[in-house]
């Protein structure tokens, strides 16, 4: 006879895990939080930043090529593995969580972004007609992956019995436009790490920082970090930076996505702006330290971590009104909220203004550090087990009513 085991059993189905990476850095910091609440078994291709001796980390195989393909085997392979796993280990899980419609019979889903949403409104900037030619077949992969992702959400979005957790509260009235959902969700406001992201920290990394990358004294760094930089707004703060050459913008923008960067770099108007794609890196608020602007027009962002960590620095903001960070933000205040994200003349108003008002921009950094003291991975953490529990016990009580139903 087997023992009991001690904590309900959790499954947490995501392609990759790491802490460089905006959705997957949330899932990392979460899954700490839970270790000690629950017996955790990942479903990846690969795990980083997280302890494996407080996991089970389940190794999906990973095909090579494009990501696309990837992506598909993966979808049926962690499916495979884990009815592998029920069939010859007995693995049951009491919750199968998945960031985004990882899977088909996930009990819990955080929602990262509502892909429908977002098609919608970046259609335009994946026509062929407004791409250079080089670019079709990167720009046909982007196109044919939004719409296995549409897919996939209208799959497992408009099942009711998948508890869905907001990350920001305008995934709401998306959710209940494209898939019916009208019900309330829980929301968890994503935690940030202090002891990596603060004004103290910042102070210390600055010049070490901008020596490493070539920045002068009147250089004035603007920071983008992202993937999927058509998302996180690049063509408009291009835009903006091209209205103000005579002003010492320097651009850093940090994404993985460097030989699609290169290219909108150095096409037309563009390549006489001073901008460098800088490699994501873990130590992220390095990048933080070395900026004095960080400015994210993201056309949809759910939340837009990026935005909310560099506040924590206490470095000046400008977000973007479809980013979920700014429902933290007062407008003025504790930051600047760029109401549409297309809009480069306001962006390069914005940036002007925290440029030649120091005493503005530092009043925005102290007070952005301010709010955000409030938000913590362990607040997350707390939600989080809330949640699952109620969903455990949901799951019970309807178990134990369809016994009732059948004796």
């Amino acid at each position: 006879m087997s023992a009991p085991r001690r904590f309900p059993r959790l499954a947490v189905v995501s392609p990759f895990i790491d802490k460089s990476h905006g959705t997957e850095r949330i899932v990392a910091e979460w899954i700490s939080q839970l270790a000690e609440t629950f017996e955790i078994h990942v479903y990846s291709q690969s795990v980083a930043d997280l302890d494996l001796s407080k996991i089970t980390w389940h190794r999906i195989p990973k095909l090579p090529g494009p990501h696309l393909v990837n992506f598909l085997w993966w979808f049926v392979a962690n499916h495979l593995s884990r009815a592998l796993d029920r069939w010859i280990g007995n693995l049951r899980y009491d919750i199968v969580f998945s960031p985004g419609p990882n899977c088909l019979d996930a009990d819990a889903i955080s929602v990262h972004i509502v892909f429908a949403a977002f098609l919608s409104k970046v259609r335009p900037e994946l026509a062929f007609s407004k791409n250079p030619f080089p670019a079709w077949p990167r720009l046909l992969h982007r196109r044919l992956y939004y719409r296995l992702a549409v897919a996939l959400e209208r799959r497992v979005y408009p099942k009711s019995q998948i508890q869905l957790i907001l990350t920001s509260r305008r995934s709401a009235p998306e959710l209940a436009e494209f898939y019916g959902r009208h019900e309330p969700f829980p929301l968890i406001e994503t935690g940030i790490d202090r002891q990596a992201f603060n004004p103290t920290r910042r102070v210390a990394l600055r010049r070490e920082a901008r020596r490493t990358l070539g920045l002068g004294e009147n250089d004035f760094a603007v920071l983008l970090i992202g993937n999927d930089w058509r998302k996180k707004g690049l063509l408009t703060l291009l835009e903006a930076a091209t209205r103000m050459p005579e002003l010492p913008i320097r651009l850093l923008v940090v994404s993985s996505e460097s030989q699609d960067l290169h290219q909108a770099l150095h096409r037309g108007i563009f390549s006489a702006i001073s901008a460098r794609v800088l490699p994501l890196r873990r130590d992220v608020e390095f990048y933080y330290a070395a900026a004095d602007v960080y400015a994210g027009p993201s056309l949809e962002d759910t939340f837009a971590l990026p935005v909310a960590e560099a506040m924590a620095c206490g470095l000046p903001v400008i977000a973007s009104a479809a980013a979920g960070v700014s429902e933290i933000i007062t407008d003025g205040v504790d930051g600047l909220i760029l109401s549409d994200p297309r809009d480069a003349a306001a962006l390069e108003a914005m940036i002007r203004r925290l440029y030649e008002n120091k005493d503005f921009r530092d009043r925005l950094g102290e007070r952005a550090a301010e709010t955000t003291r409030k938000y913590t991975w362990e607040n997350n953490g707390r939600e989080l087990v809330a949640i699952f529990q109620e969903i455990m016990r949901r799951k019970s009580t309807g178990a134990t009513q369809t016994l009732t139903q059948e004796s």
